[in-house]
């Protein structure tokens, strides 16, 4: 193996779940302040509009979700190809819709089937909500939507007799 190689094809399995850890705490950066924009942007709608508790909903999803974006394209997963933007977007935008309806879809049953109803109630079963869809974020953002770039593959070591016998030839 050349030093040259990537690190990826000489780093094991401690190697990959570094990789992980690292990037659930950017995942998770860009996470943890989607969840402030969100909220901020739930409680904000509340608080000077009129509208239905799931329509501030969905709007502060929306916005988390721009925001979102930008955080993972660009901090996240800035290392990840990003050759078809066009495509990227557009699965962004699939999955991100997905989650919106589950992270509403718990508000709204939480508000409309048990009348629980209260500023705390709203915020905590937004916040269910909003954990819920990140777990199915996660996998999707990263598996399909921000995938590794491809990395060469590693030629397979040969056992020292095929190569005698390839030689003896």
């Amino acid at each position: 193996m050349s030093p040259l190689s990537p690190i990826r094809e000489r780093d094991g399995a401690g190697g990959r779940l570094r990789r992980l850890v690292r990037e659930l705490a950017k995942f998770g950066t860009v996470g943890g302040l989607g969840v402030l924009v969100n909220l901020g942007a739930f409680n904000l709608c509340r608080a000077v509009t009129d509208l239905a508790v799931v329509r501030c909903s969905v709007i502060a999803t929306v916005v988390a979700i721009a925001f979102n974006y930008l955080g993972l394209r660009y901090f996240a997963y800035r290392d990840r190809d990003s050759g078809g933007r066009a495509k990227e977007l557009t699965l962004f935008a699939v999955f991100s819709a997905i989650g919106l309806v589950i992270e509403n879809g718990v508000l709204y049953t939480a508000t409309y089937a048990f009348d629980w109803n209260s500023p705390l109630q709203n915020n905590i079963f937004k916040f269910l909500g909003i954990g819920i869809a990140t777990l199915f974020r996660f996998w999707t953002y990263r598996t399909l939507v921000f995938k590794q770039p491809d990395q060469p593959q590693a030629p397979l070591p040969t056992a020292p007799e095929e190569h005698l016998a390839k030689s003896s030839r």
